[in-house]
């Protein structure tokens, strides 16, 4: 897609749409094409405007941003940034559930300033999603109860810690379009899986414990928001706080988290990089790094320390990446073993794992 993106900002506050729109519009790659107070005019403007990108409040009068959501993954798909309040994660969630690609959270108060203070967020998000196709985000049913199928359970011999207590870690990073991604990989992992699992997935604080609680419920796996000093076990998948980094440190034969207060100039909060930086000094040539789906370049340094520790790197292709950002930059840093399909990696997790602990992995299997 040529040109600037072309915008459908939809909200029942007419506040709220205006100051979305000043914003959007102080970029000048960026064209509002339209606004909408309620899901009904969002369905007829979105079918005569035809916009790129399309920002969605959920709480509306009439057609809410929800029964929107199923219409339009039904008859136009189209990438959906949810603008929603903080305090409103399962609303989030469902949205997300529903096919909405990611989420900003705004200020409750009915201020300027505060409102302004998203405006980075926004405009990098809608620039990030400008040129994305329908295909790459049909409907995922990500937080949905139910029971697995049989084509998703995967099972594999319990490869236990060698005779000094080691064993491996994957480290995850992921951002827009992370959530289905993550549930695919956690989805296919075995409970008997012999490596620890750490999660970046860029999520603001307040829908990071969510988001495992979440994941908990309909994998086989135990899944939770990361405590300072929680172990690092086989078979459990921590995911970090969404105002902290992410850290490791050893003590005896055994390795637990640290959160870390970000720094004023750190780009991303979380920080795959932090992640896999420290998984690298801790577990060497026993760590995975796996960069999924998102915007930007975290994760590209975390590959790279993974890789001269004597790691395996694995990033997410183009054909199933939402934003193929992330996993972009870590392929261009020439140190990623295997560039696969979502579908591809968890087989791949499960396989280096199960070859490292058995002392038969090899270079040869790129």
């Amino acid at each position: 897609m040529s040109g600037k993106a072309r915008i459908l900002v939809v909200d029942d506050s007419a506040f709220s749409r205006q100051s979305l729109v000043d914003m959007l519009e102080s970029d000048r790659d960026i064209e509002v094409v339209g606004t909408a107070k309620d899901g009904v005019e969002a369905i007829e403007k979105t079918v005569r405007l035809r916009p790129d990108i399309i920002t969605l409040d959920l709480e509306m009068p009439g057609m809410d941003g929800f029964s929107f959501l199923r219409w339009m993954v039904k008859e136009r798909p189209t990438p959906v940034i949810v603008v929603s309040t903080h305090g409103n994660a399962q609303n989030v969630f469902k949205a997300l559930d529903l096919g909405a690609l990611d989420f900003i959270t705004k200020p409750s108060a009915k201020a300027l300033y505060e409102l302004r203070l998203i405006r980075h967020e926004l405009l990098e998000k809608v620039k990030g999603m400008k040129g994305l196709r329908g295909e790459k985000f049909r409907i995922h049913r990500i937080f949905s109860k139910r029971s697995l199928r049989e084509d998703e359970r995967q099972s594999s011999p319990l490869i236990p810690a060698d005779k000094d207590g080691n064993f491996g870690v994957v480290a995850i990073g992921a951002s827009t379009g992370g959530p289905p991604a993550v549930l695919k990989i956690l989805t296919m992992i075995p409970p008997d899986f012999s490596a620890g699992i750490l999660i970046t997935q860029h999520m603001p604080k307040g829908f990071t414990a969510s988001f495992a609680e979440s994941l908990n419920r309909v994998v086989q796996i135990e899944v939770r928001e990361a405590s300072a000093g929680d172990i690092v076990e086989s078979g459990k998948a921590l995911i970090c706080p969404g105002d902290s980094h992410m850290a490791l440190r050893k003590h005896g034969k055994r390795v637990s988290v640290i959160l870390k207060h970000p720094r004023s100039e750190d780009r991303y909060t979380p920080s795959a990089d932090v992640m896999m930086t420290s998984a690298a000094e801790h577990f060497g040539p026993m760590s995975i790094g796996v960069v999924l789906t998102g915007m930007g370049n975290d994760g590209k340094r975390g590959v790279v320390e993974i890789k001269e520790k004597g790691g395996y790197t694995i990033a997410e292709s183009e054909n199933t990446a939402v934003v193929f950002g992330m996993p972009h930059e870590a392929i261009k840093t020439g140190k990623v073993d295997r560039v696969l399909p979502l579908s591809e990696i968890p087989k791949e997790i499960v396989k280096v794992i199960t070859g490292k602990k058995l002392g038969i992995w090899k270079k040869s299997s790129r």
